[in-house]
């Protein structure tokens, strides 16, 4: 068996995340006139976390506190059949009315688009919203639909072989984000 030697290199950093996320909060003010249109809804697991920031980031800056949702995609995923098996199914939580709002999907990595198409068509069957937007803490390519994000954090050109791994505090105790080539 061949041993392949991995290098791990730290693309963000905790106080870097904070940056990323400050600079979101303030392009979705120069963005829309009326914030409180505005709505974060995070992508299970780690996109959660990233929205409960970005909602504590736009109270600081602006005052008003934004409808924050989260979003389980496991049944709106397209390789289904090869989870539910063993898998565990988790329920979205969204207490408001997502019509005529403009709502922000918030994840921590955009690859192949899937994740998204799948969050899309979850929201669509909750609602009808103004827009929908995407914010993503790191942007990896690799895609495989038309999907692009209108917030990204960073962009990271990664082999098939490559792999992103997000720490946020609330779940791995550390703030940072590698890339594993």
């Amino acid at each position: 068996m061949k041993k392949t030697n991995k290098k791990n290199t730290r693309v963000l950093s905790g106080p870097e995340i904070k940056k990323c996320l400050e600079r979101f909060c303030k392009e979705i003010f120069r963005r829309h006139q009326d914030p409180g249109q505005v709505a974060f809804i995070g992508i299970r697991t780690r996109g959660i976390h990233l929205a409960r920031r970005l909602g504590a980031t736009m109270k600081k800056l602006g005052g008003k506190e934004i409808p924050l949702g989260e979003m389980d995609i496991t049944l709106y995923r397209d390789d289904l059949n090869t989870l539910l098996p063993g898998g565990k199914v988790d329920n979205t939580r969204i207490s408001f009315d997502i019509t005529n709002k403009t709502i922000i999907l918030v994840d921590d990595v955009l690859n192949t688009g899937r994740t998204v198409r799948a969050a899309v068509d979850h929201l669509i069957d909750l609602g009808r919203p103004k827009a929908i937007h995407l914010a993503v803490l790191i942007d990896r390519g690799g895609r495989e639909l038309p999907i692009a994000a209108e917030y990204v954090g960073k962009k990271v050109n990664l082999p098939a072989g490559g792999d992103v791994k997000v720490k946020l505090k609330e779940v791995d105790k550390v703030d940072e984000v590698v890339i594993t080539r």
